[in-house]
């Protein structure tokens, strides 16, 4: 991404003049709400897009979910938003704690987890929406090859596996599991990935979880990533998601060590990103994690409510989000989900709701093109205000 457009980024100052140009972003919503309560049947919006302008577009919001309704109808900046000023929560038929995400590979059928015990499907491409309820706690989600869906119900320590249909084929388990969380699944190499968080207090005298448990495809646990509950290289402490390469190799969100580190597919180490702190490329405490077409990993901040985006060498490019209400914007994200056209599906938490945003303007080679030198944050706000 080009040396002024994508290195905003990359210091602690730098933070300041991105802060002034989506406080900038944020007011032209700020008449798109005022439109929206006067006329809320035909709201003239404005949407929120990454970096804002005059630099160019990157990242920009497709839209908001988060009950049956948006299925017929976009209703992310008209009973959205009026709901949201007048401190109206959403109703049990809407999402209400997302914790889960998988996506088919065209985007046209969403699964949400939904944390207090159901699955929503919003199948778009055939303008339906249904639910798999009575689970348990369900958080990780993902999909295998013939669109069967694979959710994760904590409180059972289980995967269940339902056909497109919603229909149950089977669930499996294992005596070791602790406390499960995201899962993913390596179609090409028939393994299953499954995040075990663990626990404070672990259940038996030897503590089992702070790993990542791998099935096969039969649901036969084959062995476990990591070396157990700690700080160093290839140690976890409380891991929440995880993603898969297509070289097979495992990114799991490490999230109270606040990093992200990677395993090759036998479980070996192999680099970290981030560390605690508040500049760019660091985190809080970092959750869904996802890969786009172009090999760059997204990863989201529950703490500081956005999404941070690497290029595979580890260089920070960009955040797109920020703590708020408005669509767009997020509170305490967890989940996050890519489909096969870079349209990028975060849950967020206390919203209530799916984020869909999309990557624009970019090509392969836009992911390499950041400068060594980084721009001051002066100079970026002259250029941004000039």
């Amino acid at each position: 991404m080009s040396s002024s457009e994508m290195t905003t980024t990359m210091t602690h100052r730098a933070r300041r003049s991105m802060g002034i140009r989506l406080a900038g972003t944020l007011a032209l919503v700020g008449l798109v709400l005022a439109a929206c309560v006067s006329v809320p049947e035909q709201p003239k919006t404005q949407r929120l897009v990454w970096p804002a302008p005059p630099l160019t577009t990157r990242i920009e919001l497709v839209r908001s979910i988060s009950s049956e309704k948006d299925i017929n109808t976009d209703t992310t900046f008209s009973e959205k938003v009026v709901n949201f000023l007048a401190g109206v929560k959403p109703p049990p038929t809407h999402i209400s704690q997302p914790m889960g995400i998988a996506v088919s590979d065209d985007g046209g059928r969403i699964y949400v987890a939904n944390f207090t015990g159901s699955v929503f499907s919003f199948d778009f491409a055939n303008q339906k929406f249904s639910k798999i309820e009575s689970l348990d706690r369900p958080i990780g989600l993902d999909l295998d090859g013939f669109g069967n869906l694979y959710v994760v119900e904590q409180a059972k320590k289980r995967v269940v596996v339902y056909d497109p249909n919603g229909i149950q084929l089977r669930s499996f388990t294992d005596p070791s599991i602790e406390r499960p969380a995201g899962i993913a699944i390596d179609r090409a190499r028939g393994r299953l990935y499954l995040i075990d968080t663990g626990r404070s207090e672990p259940t038996s005298e030897i503590q089992q979880g702070h790993n990542i448990k791998v099935f096969n495809t039969n649901g036969e646990l084959i062995g476990k990533i990591g070396k157990g509950k700690g700080g160093a290289e290839g140690e976890l402490l409380f891991p929440t998601y995880v993603t898969v390469d297509r070289e097979g190799n495992v990114y799991v969100a490490d999230t109270l060590n606040s990093r992200v580190q990677v395993f090759d597919a036998e479980g070996n180490y192999l680099k970290k990103y981030g560390e605690r702190g508040d500049a760019w490329g660091m985190f809080d405490k970092p959750k869904g994690v996802a890969l786009d077409s172009f090999g760059n990993l997204y990863v989201v901040d529950s703490g500081w409510s956005n999404v941070q985006l690497f290029n595979s060498e580890g260089q920070i490019l960009l955040f797109f989000g920020g703590f708020g209400p408005i669509p767009g914007m997020m509170k305490n994200p967890t989940a996050i989900d890519i489909d096969a056209h870079d349209r990028i599906y975060v849950a967020d938490f206390i919203n209530h709701r799916i984020n869909i945003y999309r990557l624009v303007n970019t090509t392969a080679e836009d992911s390499f093109s950041v400068p060594e030198d980084v721009l001051d944050s002066e100079e970026i706000l002259e250029k941004i205000e000039g």
